[in-house]
C-alpha cells in the first residue's frame, strides 16, 4: 500500500496515469506529452510498475505501458471502505454519546 500512495504522491506520476487512462502508450510518448526527458519518465514508469498501477507489454522494439485498472479499482474499494455509511449510501449509525459500552 506505501508504494500506491508514494506514486500518487508525484504531479508527473498522476500526469502519467491520467494519460494511460486513455490509451497504451510507449515511454517516449510519455515523455513528449508530459515534457520531460525520457531518463526521467523512465524513473516515475519504475516507481508505477512496482506499485502494479500499471503494465508493459513488448511491442516490436518498443515497451507499451498500460494502466492497470484491476489496482486501481481495488484501491478505491479500500479507500470506500473509509467512508461513513456503507457503499449504497446509507448513512453510517449514529454513535453514541453515552461513555459505557452496551452490555451483550
Amino acid at each position: 500500500m506505501d508504494s500506491l500512495f508514494k506514486a500518487f504522491n508525484d504531479p508527473t506520476r498522476r500526469s502519467i496515469l491520467e494519460l494511460l487512462r486513455t490509451r497504451s502508450m510507449t515511454a517516449g510518448e510519455i515523455a513528449e506529452a508530459c515534457s520531460v526527458g525520457k531518463p526521467t519518465v523512465s524513473h516515475h514508469l519504475d516507481l508505477l510498475m512496482r506499485a502494479d498501477l500499471i503494465a508493459q507489454e513488448k511491442e516490436g522494439q518498443f515497451r507499451r505501458y498500460h494502466l492497470n485498472t484491476s489496482v486501481v479499482e481495488d484501491l478505491m474499494l479500500w479507500l470506500g471502505k473509509l467512508l461513513p455509511g456503507d457503499a449504497a449510501g446509507a448513512p453510517a449509525p449514529e454513535v453514541s454519546q453515552d461513555s459505557n459500552p452496551p452490555n451483550p
